[in-house]
C-alpha cells in the first residue's frame, strides 16, 4: 500500500484549514509511468466514491473550499505547492502522487512544468467552491460539519483515510 503521510495545518491568514483533519499526501500512489495516467486515476477515484469532475491545473493563488474535500491526483508533470496558506508547507508533487484536502484546506501552485495535469475529485454532494477570503462564522461551521467521505479515495474502504481522519473526527467530539 502507498505511504499516505498526514500533515496538519493551523489557520493562517485568511485561510481557515482544518482544524480536525490533516490533509493527506500519498507518494507515488500510481507508477507514474502508467499508460493514461489521467484515466486510470479517474477510474479509481470514482471506483472508491469520488467522482471526478474535472482535468487541469491547480490556481496560482491561495484559495480553500468550504464545500468539498477535494482529492488532487497529479497525472503529468510536476509542480511546487503551497499548502496552508501563506508562509504554510512547501512541497514537492509529480506524476503518481495524489493529494487529500479536507475541507477548509488552502493551497496554490507556486511553480509548475509545462505538462502539469491534475485531476479534481469529490465525494458525492460536495462541491469544489472556491474562497478567497476569510471565513465567516458560517463558513467555519460549514467546514466543522461537512460529512465524511466513505472511503479512501486511492485505497477504499480500508484505506488510510479511515484511520487518519476516523481518529481526528472521534478526538474532536
Amino acid at each position: 500500500m502507498t505511504t499516505a503521510t498526514a500533515i496538519h495545518l493551523e489557520m493562517r491568514g485568511f485561510i481557515p484549514n482544518n482544524p480536525r483533519l490533516p490533509l493527506v499526501v500519498y507518494d507515488a500512489a500510481f507508477p507514474s509511468d502508467t499508460v493514461d495516467l489521467a484515466a486510470q486515476m479517474e477510474k479509481r477515484f470514482a471506483a472508491n466514491g469520488w467522482p471526478p469532475q474535472w482535468r487541469n491545473g491547480i490556481y496560482d493563488y491561495d484559495h480553500y473550499h468550504t464545500q468539498g474535500h477535494e482529492v488532487l491526483g497529479i497525472a503529468a508533470g510536476s509542480a511546487t505547492l503551497v499548502l496552508g496558506g501563506e508562509g504554510g508547507r512547501c512541497i514537492e508533487v509529480s506524476a503518481g502522487d495524489v493529494l487529500l484536502l479536507p475541507v477548509g484546506t488552502g493551497h496554490r501552485c507556486v511553480r509548475h512544468s509545462d505538462d502539469f495535469l491534475v485531476i479534481g475529485a469529490y465525494p458525492p454532494g460536495q462541491v469544489p467552491d472556491i474562497v478567497l477570503k476569510a471565513a465567516t462564522p458560517a463558513m467555519l461551521n460549514q467546514i466543522a460539519v461537512l460529512s465524511f467521505p466513505a472511503s479512501d479515495p486511492v485505497h477504499g474502504a480500508d484505506g488510510p483515510l479511515s484511520k487518519l481522519w476516523a481518529d481526528q473526527v472521534v478526538r474532536g467530539r
